[in-house]
């Protein structure tokens, strides 16, 4: 299934207890003191200006530099990813229309396996699987994020640019930044 808005946060490692904290945070603002708050959950996020430290921007400048791409375990953990650009647009909505004290769920819908994403990776940038390094998995590392975007999808949101599009156009301004 897929996460729903009104679902229990449960998170399983310190990273995501301080979004969910954040999250929590923001709501008993609106609930204490009526300060207008709408609070989007994303899926993961990619595209150009990306901190290297997240598994795009990583991989992507690894493989350009003939480096390592260290994927976690079996590389079958599963994202949905969501371009920047589309997240973007749904804030704008949500600051717009979006209602104070609600929780709006924000997803790509490009649900993709780390293994494969690796690999899209390496044939955008032209470079061998044998560049893949195995390492531990982290503790508490979800098996899959997917979120039900029903919501925000009756607001006439819809993300605009597809999976493959973004993640080569993302390659390339790695390539040319």
């Amino acid at each position: 299934g897929r996460s729903r808005e009104t679902d229990e946060l449960r998170p399983r490692n310190p990273y995501s207890a301080s979004k969910a904290g954040a999250d929590r945070l923001a709501y008993s603002y609106w609930a204490t003191y009526g300060v207008p708050v709408v609070i989007s959950r994303a899926s993961n996020n990619y595209g150009p200006n990306q901190f290297p430290e997240k598994v795009i921007p990583l991989f992507i400048t690894n493989a350009l530099d003939n480096l390592p791409l260290p994927l976690y375990g079996d590389g079958l953990n599963v994202r949905d990813w969501l371009h920047v650009e589309d997240h973007c647009r749904a804030i704008d909505l949500l600051i717009d229309e979006g209602e104070s004290g609600e929780v709006y769920n924000v997803g790509g819908g490009n649900e993709v396996s780390n293994r494969d994403l690796t690999m899209r990776i390496l044939e955008l940038v032209g470079r061998p699987a044998s560049l893949i390094r195995p390492v531990q998995d982290r503790p508490g590392h979800d098996r899959r994020y997917a979120l039900d975007t029903s919501k925000l999808a009756a607001r006439g949101w819809r993300p605009e640019l597809p999976f493959a599009d973004g993640l080569a156009a993302t390659v390339e301004w790695y390539r040319s930044n």
